[in-house]
């Protein structure tokens, strides 16, 4: 259950490219333990967003605060260390190393060891730190069920289950807030259907807050306690799944229908 205390608080967010407008002036909160979906047409903005609060886009204008501090100018390295991991829309996996290391790359910003305890690697606890960052991530593998393929090399998977690696390696950074950038994109209904329970999961039972962009509003409908929509880089609607799809402004934009009514909305929405 969604706790009503903001976690992301995004206030006016423009963002520019020469004379193209990614996003004009968007406002929203995502509350702490919730999952918030961004929906919209190819090209509304949804990925430059993400992009925004993730660190790989600084806004033209406008505030990102997470847990009340300001992050606008908060470096990309340094956002993962105060709680916001994500995946992408394309696959961002190392393709020769294994899904184990590839995991423990996501750990890679707790580890406290430095160079020298490194060196000294059976006397300096850097044995047993790795020993403890490995239980975690084991602990991950279970969780999204790729015991199976932990030894193979990423790259010879299949599209599916490096989704699954790629999901793995972000909640290996132990965020407060994933960013889940059209996690089930490519997929098959039985993956699609894997996909949404680990999402579920990971919202309810290991208490992480969840920012997703998805296309297919079948999912978004069933895991989403709230929605933003977005057109042309402004925020059109913002509610409870059910009200933003019945909304007349969101059938435009995504049909190009008038102001009559659609005796099912979800429906109509659905690719």
């Amino acid at each position: 259950m969604a706790e009503s205390v903001p976690l992301l608080e995004a206030a006016g967010i423009s963002l520019r490219f020469g004379g193209v407008r990614a996003l004009t002036d968007v406002s929203f909160q995502v509350n702490a333990g919730e999952v918030f979906s961004i929906i919209g047409p190819n090209g509304a903005g949804k990925t430059s967003m993400v992009n925004c609060i993730s660190g790989r886009y600084r806004p033209t204008a406008g505030s990102i605060r997470f847990a009340g501090a300001d992050i606008t100018r908060l470096p990309t390295r340094k956002r993962p260390a105060i709680g916001i991991g994500r995946t992408f829309q394309n696959l961002a996996l190392f393709g020769h190393m294994s899904v184990l290391d590839n995991i423990m790359v996501g750990r890679h910003h707790l580890l406290r060891r430095g160079f020298l305890p490194g060196m000294l690697y059976w006397f300096g606890g850097a044995q047993r730190e790795e020993i403890a960052h490995r239980r975690e991530v084991e602990e991950i593998i279970d969780f999204l069920e790729i015991q199976h393929v932990r030894k193979a090399p990423a790259g010879t998977l299949p599209y599916g289950l490096r989704k699954r690696v790629e999901l793995a390696r972000a909640i290996a950074l132990k965020p407060r807030m994933i960013l889940l950038d059209e996690p089930m994109a490519g997929m098959n209904l039985e993956e699609k259907e894997d996909m949404a329970r680990y999402i579920l999961d990971l919202n309810e039972e290991w208490g992480m807050t969840v920012l997703m962009i998805e296309h297919d509003m079948g999912v978004v409908m069933d895991i989403s306690h709230r929605v933003m929509v977005l057109d042309f880089g402004r925020k059109i609607a913002e509610g409870t799944p059910a009200a933003v799809l019945a909304d007349p402004h969101v059938r435009r934009a995504y049909l190009g229908e008038g102001d009559e009514v659609v005796s099912d909305p979800e429906a109509a929405l659905v690719p």
